[in-house]
């Protein structure tokens, strides 16, 4: 059985979305949700799925090696960036090298960067009159947004489409698409129809 270990800041439906996914596939399992906010409801979400739910500081994060040990004790397969925040240390990247993925709510490299996430994203988007948004996963570096694309999707951005809608549509994306791509990840040799 493949193991998934996410990462989370805020509300968690795309972890529990990935979490439900995964149960009903029965090839894989998240094992771990990890969370830097002690009140996102990400945690409270992983505790009724049963799934442990960690919380961890900056120190732990960035100046001890404390959530390195526990992912390697963990031995994810993949590690699955969901609505986090923080930018990724280097120490944790090289441990696991492409095995650590980011879902972004756009099409990067359009708004991509640090400060662009949520409602940030999607308020420029339409401040910018774009036609068109979307979602992109990629592979984490130690730049925010700046790893390999594995994969877009997009959704188009209609007169008088408010951030709420583009965001509505986002999430429509990120939940149809996100669990089918780490699939693919973890299992190559399989032709899982994106």
């Amino acid at each position: 059985m493949k193991r998934i270990i996410i990462f989370a800041s805020g509300s968690g439906t795309n972890a529990e979305n990935i979490i439900k996914y995964f149960h009903e596939q029965k090839i894989a399992e998240v094992t771990h949700v990890f969370s830097n906010n002690l009140r996102a409801k990400v945690l409270k979400r992983a505790h009724l799925l049963k799934v442990k739910a960690l919380h961890f500081d900056k120190e732990s994060f960035y100046d001890t090696n404390e959530v390195l040990n526990v992912l390697k004790d963990a031995k994810p397969d993949i590690i699955v960036l969901a609505g986090f925040l923080w930018i990724f240390p280097k120490k944790i990247i090289d441990a696991f090298p492409n095995r650590v993925i980011n879902v972004h709510p756009a099409l990067l490299p359009k708004y991509g960067g640090k400060g662009m996430y949520g409602h940030h994203v999607h308020e420029a988007v339409v401040k910018n009159k774009e036609k068109e948004s979307g979602i992109t996963i990629h592979y984490v570096n130690e730049h925010y947004d700046e790893g390999a694309i594995v994969f877009q999707a997009k959704t188009p951005v209609l007169e008088g489409d408010t951030a709420e809608d583009v965001a509505n549509a986002i999430h429509q994306l990120e939940y149809k698409h996100f669990p089918v791509v780490i699939e693919k990840l973890l299992f190559p040799e399989v032709d899982a129809s994106l």
